[in-house]
Order: structure tokens, then C-alpha cells, then sequence
């Protein structure tokens, strides 16, 4: 289990993100046309998954703000911002804020947050995703993965970009 902070009170997660160097897990997420998306699609490519409590946060919109600008600029490369929010918010947020370098993709109907270990366990969040990010290349092959120890903060872009080369 992680261990996750928020303003001081801290809460743990169902497991631990996948190791470095380890097969991502394969996962079924839904996208705002309902339609899914799977970690099978994105055979052959490399990608970023920004995981994330709810988009109705500053810091997620923040987080899915800044990947869309990175994700412009990388060959070969989905960003995809996953959350449990239902795809509806997902997509109504992309398209106020006009984002479309990124895909957006909702948990709600799958296990995505278990075997990504990911899922608070406890806390006022129960139930829904940590802030998190996991890159895999195109053999499915996990690059770098990072815990966010405290909720508020964004991730590191950098370290995530960096992992690609």
C-alpha cells in the first residue's frame, strides 16, 4: 500500500503502482462517447496515463492542463488523463478548456484503480483514484511511475517526459 498526505492527514491506497521495467497491466477504461478504451489500442505506442481524483479539482484541471501542452510535442506517444469521474465531466472539461492533445478516460465500470494500485482505501477520497503517473513504451514495458506523496501537488512532468528519452 501507498501512503498518500492531504493537509496533514494521511491515507493509504489498495496496493502499489506497477514496478518499473514490469508488463503495465492491461486495462478497460470509458471514454465521453462511452465507448472504451484499452490498453490494447494503445499496443505499439508509448503512453503516459495521468491518474487522478476529479477533474473538479485545481489540481487535476492543472495536471490535465499541463499534459495536454507536453503531449503536443511527443512522437508516438498517447497522454491519457484517467479518473473515476464519469466520462461526461471529463469531456465537458476538455471541451470548455479546449484540450485535445490528450485522451480522457474514466475508471468507473472497471478495475483499473486495484491493478493499478491506485484506489484510496480509506479517507474522505475512498473509492476513487490517487494522483499518480505511469509510463509505458510501445512494448507495454512500465518506464517510470510516480506516487504523488501529497495530494495537492502536480506530479513531476519532467521526471515523466524524461523517462521516454
Amino acid at each position: 500500500m501507498a501512503t498518500v498526505s492531504m493537509k496533514g492527514s494521511t491515507f493509504e491506497t489498495v496496493g502499489e503502482l506497477p514496478e518499473t521495467g514490469s508488463k503495465a497491466p492491461a486495462f478497460n477504461l470509458v471514454q465521453g462517447d462511452m465507448s472504451e478504451l484499452t490498453s490494447e489500442a494503445l499496443a505499439g505506442k508509448r503512453f503516459i496515463l495521468n491518474i487522478f481524483p476529479s477533474i473538479d479539482t485545481p489540481t487535476c484541471a492543472n495536471s490535465v492542463r499541463a499534459f495536454n501542452k507536453k503531449a503536443a510535442a511527443l512522437d508516438n506517444t498517447e497522454v491519457v488523463c484517467v479518473s473515476a469521474d464519469l466520462p461526461f465531466a471529463l469531456t465537458r472539461f476538455c471541451g470548455a478548456e479546449g484540450i485535445d492533445n490528450v485522451k480522457v478516460a474514466s475508471s468507473f465500470r472497471s478495475g483499473f484503480g486495484q491493478d493499478y494500485g491506485v484506489t484510496f482505501k480509506d479517507g474522505p477520497l475512498h473509492g476513487l483514484l490517487s494522483r499518480a503517473v505511469v509510463v509505458v513504451d510501445e512494448s507495454g514495458k512500465v518506464l517510470h511511475t510516480e506516487q504523488v506523496p501529497e495530494l495537492g501537488d502536480e506530479p513531476n512532468y519532467d521526471a515523466a517526459l524524461a523517462a521516454l528519452g
